[in-house]
């Protein structure tokens, strides 16, 4: 009988079916982090108009306050994969949350544009660190037939940030002034929520077992499942464990190269689908589709993306462990290409309109709807499939030894790849237009299709020994990942 590392045996005859108060508190942890990512990713797209009204920016210093918090989280999910083997996973998270509420504290009080991106960078890299640490502790804490829903509910709480921000946005959209201060300040909320849950926890099984805390091991088993056979799990975990320490060098070894390619590939792929340009300019979209006053582009972001965003994200957490990756992935890059294609037409009309002097009056354009339609396509389709699905198989497919490092090498190729898109996103619609660039980002989904269907194998149901070994075995006979 196989046990998961994180003290889940895969036996459906088991009877540790509860969750405990305490598998509760872990999930809180995960949420927040995910709370606070989305908050802070959202909130950029109604504060850039006050910015821009109240120091008088370029494009140029525009995209910067806007993308530098993804070099920020790059900085920190690069670090975070050292600091969750090195101090924990549960210290790793604490220092986040408080790397987060100062940026946000930075950011709303900034008196000039460079403070200000300043104190993106300090709350970038407490999201990076976070994207390492949460989704990792969650994903060892959490039985095996509980790991996608536990590290899909991180996807879903970003989701909800981001509905959150839009929210805001939307309500603060009328007012003038230094209002964009208070969108920004509020993203302390989520750090100082995030501190107070996760203080009382302790750190996973797994990472006591590394530093020879089998006593401290025995005891988290026992809080977040009371009723598992913890003699088994804990002896399961130390034969994971056995071989050798984590580094670098480890992560790069040919017998891993299989998860390390599948891992920075989804990582970047699903950036480069477009989704953060997406996410960081929705305004920016809808006023050139059409959307012409600021309370009508807020509105069709806060519904058409927030709002979807977060409704069909819940069909992944319901359903990730139910029908697994692969299918998930697969129909969410359909509907994703598809609808990216029809707003790269529906943006060709306009810029015809455009071009030949007509105007769509006060009101979108026929092209402008069906714009905003294949939007919520496009986020409802990202919602269930790569947003969550994503960082389900990134948090599992590693080896013990190195998972913290190989975690945190695909976190670090998301967030480089976020960065390229966030920041010049505006600078390629000015090139290419509009159209351009959605068919380029349709294009990359037929490039992730192709990926996801040769080199991801199903995982739903395997435990995280299950599918350390199905690598080894792999590599051994030499068949293709």
């Amino acid at each position: 009988m196989a046990a998961t590392e994180s003290g889940q045996p895969h036996d459906a005859k088991r009877s540790n079916r509860g969750i405990s108060r305490w598998l509760v508190l872990v999930a809180a942890v995960v949420m927040l982090a995910g709370l606070l990512f989305g908050y802070d990713q959202g909130v950029i797209s109604g504060a850039l108009r006050g910015i821009e009204s109240t120091f008088r920016v370029s494009t140029l210093v525009i995209e910067i306050v806007t993308s530098w918090v993804t070099l920020g989280a790059l900085v920190g999910a690069l670090g975070g994969g050292t600091m969750t083997d090195r101090f924990g996973r549960r210290r790793t998270v604490l220092a986040a949350a408080v790397l987060f509420v100062l940026g946000a504290a930075i950011e709303s009080a900034a008196p000039s544009t460079w403070v200000l991106v300043v104190g993106r960078l300090v709350a970038g890299v407490g999201v990076g660190v976070a994207s390492v640490a949460a989704p990792l502790y969650a994903a060892e804490m959490a039985p095996a037939r509980l790991r996608g829903r536990f590290v899909s509910l991180y996807q879903l709480m970003i989701t909800f940030g981001i509905f959150v921000a839009y929210l805001v946005d939307q309500l603060l959209s009328v007012a003038s002034g230094s209002w964009w201060r208070l969108m920004l300040g509020l993203s302390v909320v989520p750090g100082l929520l995030l501190l107070v849950a996760m203080l009382p926890l302790p750190d996973s099984p797994v990472w006591y077992l590394k530093t020879g805390q089998r006593g401290k091991a025995q005891s988290a088993l026992r809080r977040v499942q009371p009723d598992a056979d913890h003699q088994r799990d804990i002896a399961s975990i130390e034969a994971s464990l056995q071989g050798p320490q984590p580094s670098w060098g480890e992560v790069f070894a040919r017998r891993w190269r299989a998860p390390l390619v599948l891992g920075l590939g989804l990582a970047v792929l699903q950036q480069f689908t477009g989704i953060n340009g997406v996410i960081y300019y929705a305004d920016t979209i809808f006023e050139a589709a059409g959307f012409d006053t600021p309370r009508s582009q807020t509105a069709a972001t806060t519904w058409s993306i927030g709002a979807v965003n977060v409704l069909f994200t819940f069909v992944a957490v319901g359903y990730v462990d139910r029908f697994g990756r692969r299918p998930l992935l697969l129909a969410g890059l359909v509907g994703m290409g598809v609808s990216l294609l029809v707003i790269s037409v529906c943006f060709l009309r306009l810029e015809h309109v455009a071009v030949h002097g007509a105007s769509p009056g006060n009101a979108p354009s026929a092209a402008g709807v069906v714009t905003l339609v294949a939007m919520m396509v496009f986020i409802a389709s990202f919602a269930f499939s790569l947003g969550p699905v994503v960082w389900t198989v990134i948090n599992e497919i590693y080896p013990s030894t190195i998972r913290g490092l190989g975690v945190s090498a695909a976190t670090a190729a998301n967030w480089a790849a976020a960065w390229l898109v966030t920041q010049f996103f505006l600078s390629l619609t000015d090139w290419i237009g509009e159209s351009g660039t959605f068919a380029v980002f349709a294009g990359m989904c037929v490039v992730s299709f192709g990926f996801v269907w040769k080199l991801l194998p199903e995982t739903k149901g395997r435990t995280l020994g299950e599918i350390q070994q199905m690598w080894v075995d792999r590599a051994g006979s030499g068949r293709p990942s």
